[in-house]
């Protein structure tokens, strides 16, 4: 339950609200204009997302009552050793035999459940001004709520000179997770292979060998999953729950609203082997890019057919297909994308303890916890340095 009222700092006040009082807000709807994860996504992932999310609105006005941003926080009990291994791991789950929530504690989160942040920024030229403005206010918000921390999560690195802001005020800048990109400066995917390593190559062709050896596998693309969802929905669960960092589970109803009122975005990716699906990849496509969301996998072939190297090469193929620039794909499974030449994209989380006697020494702590420190690949990445 959220407590506190409206909170007055030197620039204007932070109003709480919630997706209701939203609804006819037109400041709601310029705030994420030009992202390719508008208000429309914001309101999907409240909607459809499972979990103990509780979500909120901060709106962020002037002292003439102007509305200059909406941002959306959440709160929701976080696991600070998530993904981290080795002896740290083991020492701290013999300690949560005894005390279970041991590193674990409520955070109120700047940014999106399902996805990077964004500033809900109402005109472009507030880059400045609505940094400023939610470091004045987030402190007083989390500790109405009993929030221990505060985090700003997965930010781009483009907004790193405006969150200059937050570092100079008791936050630690850690790196989270980076997405990866690949330019797509190709005529075609047999254009982009040539450029890469004779090794990767070689490897790549005895991959595609294999699945090709098999019956026939067909693509299809389309902007509305609803059909198959039954179908389709075991495949992304099966790879969810292999992967080591777990922060939020997609649902049946994501997907569905999605490609209900997402449509001129939405691009799921289906692949069938004699009328049975294997495969499947949910992406999302804005002006020139095409953002690789998640995938799902049938395991019983999966590995045998290679199929993460087959769907990826028919995504790259259709997005040079449809002129399109840049093809990011989501954090995680590194090891491919450095053969495949892609680049890591900086992701950023600013955190701070709402304790100000306890913030200098978390700060220095913080750091030995961030998710990047124990992902071997990383350091390999010729950019690696920018996080």
């Amino acid at each position: 339950m959220q407590h506190g009222g409206p909170i007055p700092f030197t620039q204007g006040v932070a109003k709480i609200v919630s997706r209701a009082d939203l609804q006819d807000c037109d400041a709601w709807k310029r705030a994420f204009h030009d992202k390719c994860k508008d208000h429309r996504y914001y309101e999907i992932v409240e909607e459809t997302l499972d979990g103990d999310f509780e979500y909120h609105y901060l709106q962020i006005e002037d002292p003439s009552g102007t509305i200059r941003a909406v941002q959306p926080v959440f709160f929701v009990r976080q696991n600070l050793v998530e993904g981290v291994p080795g002896k740290i791991r083991f020492v701290v789950d013999v300690i949560r035999k005894i005390f279970p929530r041991f590193l674990t504690t409520r955070v109120l989160m700047v940014g999106c459940a399902a996805g990077t942040g964004d500033l809900g920024a109402c005109d472009e030229n507030d880059g400045a001004w609505v940094p400023n403005a939610l470091q004045a206010s987030l402190q007083t918000y989390a500790r109405q709520n009993k929030a221990s921390l505060i985090v700003l999560k997965d930010f781009p690195a483009n907004y790193r000179p405006a969150f200059e802001t937050f570092s100079s005020n008791g936050y630690a800048r850690i790196p989270s997770m980076p997405m990866t990109r690949l330019a797509l400066h190709y005529q075609s995917w047999d254009d982009y292979f040539r450029t890469l390593s004779k090794a990767t190559r070689k490897d790549l062709r005895r991959k595609f060998r294999k699945a090709e050896s098999a019956p026939k596998i067909n693509m299809e693309v389309m902007s509305d999953i609803t059909p198959f969802l039954d179908k389709i929905y075991p495949l992304y669960l099966a790879v969810h729950e292999r992967s080591p960092l777990k922060f939020e589970t997609l649902t049946k109803d994501y997907f569905r609203a999605i490609a209900q009122r997402m449509p001129e975005r939405a691009r799921f990716f289906i692949w069938r082997q004699l009328d049975k699906i294997l495969a499947f990849s949910f992406c999302l496509v804005c002006n020139d890019k095409i953002y690789d969301e998640c995938i799902g996998l049938d395991y019983s072939v999966a590995l045998d057919l290679h199929l993460y190297f087959y769907t990826l090469r028919d995504i790259i193929s259709w997005a040079l297909q449809q002129g399109l620039k840049y093809y990011y794909s989501n954090p995680l499974n590194y090891e491919p994308k450095l053969h495949l030449d892609c680049e890591l994209v900086p992701l950023d989380l600013y955190v701070r303890h709402t304790n100000t006697l306890l913030n200098p020494i978390f700060r220095r702590v913080i750091k030995y916890l961030g998710p990047t420190r124990h992902e071997p690949v990383l350091p390999r990445f010729p950019n690696a340095h920018e996080l």
